[in-house]
């Protein structure tokens, strides 16, 4: 399916107090991300417990819907969105990055219980593909901050920024979520070197 980019607001109209609702066009579902399957990564005898924090999402790029640039317009891809909210997706993806890439560190989720030493927080700052001209294969561009606290007192250990960007092959949406899959995919491994790095410090 080539891509065509559809207005981010949206207007209802109403007539009569009645909601005039066209019929919506079909929707493709997508998601990106690394799947681990259980036991892949490797066995930690004594990890270092880090805490995820809840990972900050830019606005324009919150939910299911995929956010275009070309020049200084936004616009969505239309037809196509992700299969839960992108922030959902890239938590879950990072934690499947630690379970199958991670030596030394073991990262607990959110709801989880157990105590740890360091804490994790990343702020994805953008999250979205670029077009030079309308009509052009996109550059898919990522950048994340991300800082290590050292708990009980929640002071900065080590704090960095990632930038990573993957050029779609061509300007499909099939290309353009790949293209998200890769950048996701080298950004987490970014991460999970840096903090192996930072929990030493």
């Amino acid at each position: 399916m080539f891509v065509r980019l559809s207005a981010v607001t949206a207007t209802v109209a109403v007539l009569g107090g009645c909601s005039l609702l066209a019929t919506p066009d079909p929707v493709q579902l997508y998601r990106f991300g690394v799947t681990a399957e259980p036991g892949d990564g490797p066995v930690l005898a004594a990890p270092v417990q880090v805490a995820l924090r809840r990972i900050e999402f830019p606005a324009a790029s919150k939910g299911d819907r995929m956010l275009g640039i070309t020049g200084t317009e936004a616009a969505y891809i239309a037809g196509a969105r992700w299969v839960s909210p992108a922030e959902d997706l890239y938590a879950q993806s990072l934690h499947e990055a630690f379970l199958s890439q991670s030596n030394r560190v073991r990262l607990i989720a959110r709801r989880e219980l157990t105590p740890a030493t360091r804490t994790l927080d990343i702020d994805v700052r953008t999250f979205e593909s670029r077009y030079e001209r309308p009509g052009a294969a996109p550059l898919v561009v990522i950048s994340a901050t991300a800082r290590m606290l050292r708990l009980p007192e929640r002071t900065v250990v080590s704090e960095r920024t990632f930038t990573v960007s993957q050029p779609a092959a061509e300007n499909r949406v099939s290309s353009i979520v790949a293209a998200f899959d890769i950048a996701t995919r080298d950004l987490n491994t970014q991460i999970v070197d840096w903090t192996e790095a930072a929990v030493g410090t």
